[in-house]
C-alpha cells in the first residue's frame, strides 16, 4: 500500500498542534464534523491518525475524508471526556459511536426538595434537589414499575397546598394510593419517610424495608390496631411482588452494573444489568450507531462514556466483558461523578462475577435476537402493505416513497398545510414541511380547495427550481433533496374536490403523468383516483389501509401542530404591536430575549426589560402597563 500523503492545509495543522488536553473536530470537505476524538496529548493523538503504520479501515476511510481539524484545549482530560461527549451528542458525527435513538430517556423522579415530595416521569435531570433513577429506555415500563411501587409506597400525585387541615381527601385516599396528608392522615415526617422506602426499593434496596413492615405489621396486629396490619399487609403484598421479579445471584453488598454487547451486521444492542446488593433489579438494552468496524474496547469505552454521562446512579463497580484503554481516566472522572466515593472498573475471568457478565452477553444477544426479528416482521409488512397499495390503486411501482398533504385552520386563520413523507412505509420526519398559506389569510375568507392549490403549487415549484439548478447535484445539496424528489404516490387528505386540486396542479407542472396521486375522504376512509368513477375501498384488515391510515394521521398532526404554533405566534405579535412604541424590531428583540414566552415578557421587571436592545425606560413602563 502507498503512503498515505495529508494535504499541505493538514499537515500544517498537525505541525502546530499543542502538547495539551482537549478535543478535537474532524470535518469533511462540505465542512461537516465526521469525528469528534479527545486527546491527553492533542499533537500526538491527532497526528497518530495520519501515521502510515495504521491499518484498521475504520481510521483509513476517515482519514481520507478529512478535510480540516478543529480543536478546543482544555484544563484536563477528564473535562475532555466531558467535552468530547456533549459535541457528539450535538454534532452526531457519522465515524463516532453513539446511541441509536438520541432521544431524553425517561427516569423517574422524586421531588425531594418538596415538603411532601411528588413521584413523575421525566426527561429530564435539574439541579432542583430531586432524586432521580435511571435512565430507562421505556416509557411505558416506568410507569408500570411507579403503579405497582404506588400500592406499596402511596403518594401524592395532585397539585394541593398542603396543610393538614383539608376537610376531605380525594378518591386516591379511599383506594389506598395515596396516604392524604392534606387531611392530616400522616404529617410531614412520616409522608417523607414512606418516600424515603420508595426511593431505597428503586435502589435495590428491599430486604431491610420488608423486615421492618413485616415487624410493624405484626406489633399492629399485636396491639389490636387491626386497620393499620391490614393496610401494611397490603403494603407487603405489593413489595413482594416487586421483589420476586427480582433474581438474587450471589450474596454482596456491592452496587454493580454488568455491562456486555452484541453485535449482528451493523447493529450493535448493549445490555446493562442492574444488581443491587447481590440482586438483579432491573435491566436496560440501547442501541448503538457507527460501531461496526470498531473494536470491543472502543465500543465498550464509547458507551460507558455516554451512558454515565446522564446516570442518575453511579454504582460502586461496573463489570465490563474486555478491558478498555481508558478504564483508570473513566474510574476517575465516574468517581467525580459519584461524590468522591470510589468506582471500580473491572473484567471478572472466573466466579460469580464472571457468570454475570455471561448472563449480561446472553441477554445482549437474546435481545438484539428479537429486536431483529421485530425489524423483520415490521420490514414485511411495509412491503406487504406497499405490493397491496400499488394493486389497488395500479401503480406503476411500489409506492416506496409516499407525500401526503393536509390542511388546518381554525375559523380561517393562521391556515397551515403540511406535507409528510413516509419511506418505504416509515414517516421520514426530517423531510416534514409546513406551508404558511399566504392567499388565503389575505382575503380572510377560509378555504381548503385554494390552501391546497397553493401548497402543492409551492411544493413542486420548489421540484421544478431543484431539478433546474445545474450546480446542485443530487446528495450535494441536502436541502434541496426533499424537494428534488418526486413521491411514487401523492396522497391528498380530501374528497374529489380536493383531488381535483391535485391534479390541475400536476398537470400545470406537467407531472400529471409522473406522479400518481390520490385523494382520501375521511369518512369512509375511500381513495378517489384521476379518471375513475368508483372509489377504490381498501379491505379493513389489510396492511395497505394501515399504511395510509398512519400516513394519514400523521399528515394530520403534523398540521394541526403547525397551525397551533402559527395560532400562538400571531396572537404574542398582536399583543405586543398594540403596545406604543413597539415595532417589528423592538418586538423580535423582546420575542428572542425571553424565548418567545409573553407571560415570561409580561413578569419582567422594568430593568429586565431595559436590558433588551432598543427598550428605554419610557418603553419597558409601557410594557408593563399594557400586559
Amino acid at each position: 500500500m502507498a503512503n498515505f500523503v495529508p494535504s499541505e492545509h493538514i499537515q500544517s495543522i498537525l505541525k502546530n498542534l499543542p502538547h495539551k488536553p482537549g478535543c478535537y473536530l474532524m470535518k469533511d470537505a462540505e465542512g461537516t464534523i465526521i469525528y469528534v476524538g479527545k486527546a491527553i496529548d492533542l499533537h500526538n493523538r491527532v497526528r497518530s491518525y495520519f501515521d502510515n503504520s495504521v491499518t484498521d479501515s475504520k481510521t483509513l476511510r476517515l482519514r481520507e475524508s478529512v478535510l480540516d481539524i478543529e480543536f478546543i484545549v482544555l484544563p484536563s482530560e477528564i473535562a475532555a471526556l466531558h467535552t468530547e461527549y456533549h459535541l457528539i451528542k450535538e454534532h452526531q458525527p457519522r465515524y463516532n459511536i453513539r446511541f441509536k435513538d438520541d432521544k431524553r430517556y425517561p427516569y423517574i423522579a422524586v421531588r425531594w426538595g418538596q415538603d411532601f415530595p411528588t413521584v413523575e416521569l421525566t426527561r429530564h435531570m435539574d439541579q432542583d434537589g430531586s432524586r432521580y433513577f435511571g435512565p430507562y429506555t421505556s416509557a411505558w415500563s416506568v410507569r408500570e414499575t411507579l403503579d405497582v411501587l404506588r400500592r406499596a409506597f402511596p403518594y401524592l400525585t395532585c397539585d394541593r397546598v398542603i396543610t393538614g387541615r383539608d376537610e376531605r381527601a380525594c378518591l386516591y385516599y379511599d383506594i389506598r394510593l395515596c396516604n392524604a396528608p392534606c387531611i392530616g392522615a400522616v404529617n410531614k415526617e412520616e409522608y417523607r419517610a414512606n418516600l424515603q422506602g420508595l426511593m431505597d426499593f428503586l435502589s435495590g434496596h428491599s430486604d431491610a424495608i420488608v423486615r421492618q413492615i413485616r415487624a410493624d405489621m405484626a406489633d399492629a396486629a399485636e396491639n389490636l390496631n387491626f386497620e393499620r396490619a391490614a393496610a401494611l399487609r397490603d403494603r407487603l403484598r405489593a413489595m413482594e411482588r416487586i421483589v420476586e421479579r427480582q433474581r438474587v445471584l450471589f450474596p454482596t453488598n456491592v452496587d454493580q452494573d454488568v455491562i456486555a454487547f452484541a453485535q449482528e451486521k451493523n447493529d450493535t444492542c448493549v445490555q446493562v444489568l442492574f444488581v443491587r446488593g447481590g440482586r438483579l433489579v432491573g435491566r436496560e438494552h440501547f442501541l448503538l450507531d457507527g460501531a461496526d468496524e470498531s473494536s470491543d474496547q472502543e465500543i465498550l469505552s464509547a458507551f460507558v462514556k455516554q451512558f454515565y454521562e446522564n446516570a442518575a446512579v453511579i454504582p460502586e463497580e461496573v463489570l465490563l466483558p474486555d478491558e478498555v484503554a481508558e478504564a483508570r481516566l473513566l474510574e476517575s472522572w465516574l468517581k467525580d461523578k459519584r461524590g468522591g466515593r470510589k468506582v471500580s472498573i473491572s473484567v471478572p475471568r472466573r466466579g460469580q462475577k464472571a457468570e454475570i457478565v455471561r448472563i449480561a452477553l446472553e441477554n445482549a444477544r437474546e435481545t438484539l435476537a428479537m429486536l431483529r426479528a421485530q425489524w423483520a416482521a415490521d420490514t414485511n409488512k411495509q412491503t406487504e402493505a406497499m405490493t397491496e397499495l400499488q394493486a389497488a390503486l395500479n401503480l406503476p411501482t411500489p409506492p416506496n416513497r409516499i407525500e401526503c398533504f393536509d390542511i388546518s385552520t381554525l375559523q380561517g386563520t393562521a391556515t397551515v398545510a403540511s406535507r409528510v413523507v413516509f419511506v418505504q412505509g416509515v414517516p421520514r420526519k426530517a423531510e416534514y414541511r409546513k406551508f404558511n398559506i399566504r392567499s388565503v389569510t389575505e382575503t380572510g375568507e377560509p378555504d381548503d380547495f385554494q390552501s391546497m392549490r397553493e401548497a402543492l403549487t409551492r411544493r413542486f415549484q420548489r421540484y421544478v427550481d431543484a431539478v433546474s439548478d445545474p450546480l446542485a447535484a443530487p446528495g450535494q445539496q441536502g436541502k434541496d433533496d426533499t424537494w428534488r424528489l418526486l413521491p411514487d404516490l401523492l396522497l391528498i387528505d380530501g374528497g374529489k374536490g380536493q383531488l381535483g386540486v391535485a391534479v390541475e396542479v400536476l398537470r400545470q407542472f406537467h407531472l400529471l403523468e409522473e406522479v400518481p396521486v390520490a385523494g382520501l375522504a375521511k369518512q369512509e376512509e375511500e381513495l378517489f383516483v384521476p379518471g375513475q368513477v368508483h372509489s377504490v375501498l381498501l379491505p379493513r384488515r389489510s396492511q395497505a389501509l394501515y399504511l395510509v391510515q398512519r400516513v394519514r394521521d400523521e399528515a394530520h398532526r403534523f398540521a394541526i401542530t403547525a397551525n397551533r404554533q402559527q395560532r400562538i405566534k400571531k396572537g404574542i405579535v398582536s399583543r405586543l404591536e398594540q403596545i406604543p412604541g413597539i415595532g417589528p424590531t423592538k418586538r423580535k428583540a423582546l420575542l428572542n430575549a425571553f424565548d418567545k414566552d409573553i407571560d415570561a415578557i409580561r413578569a419582567a421587571s422594568i430593568e429586565d426589560l431595559m436590558k433588551v436592545p432598543g427598550i428605554s425606560r419610557k418603553v419597558a413602563e409601557a410594557i408593563k402597563a399594557t400586559l
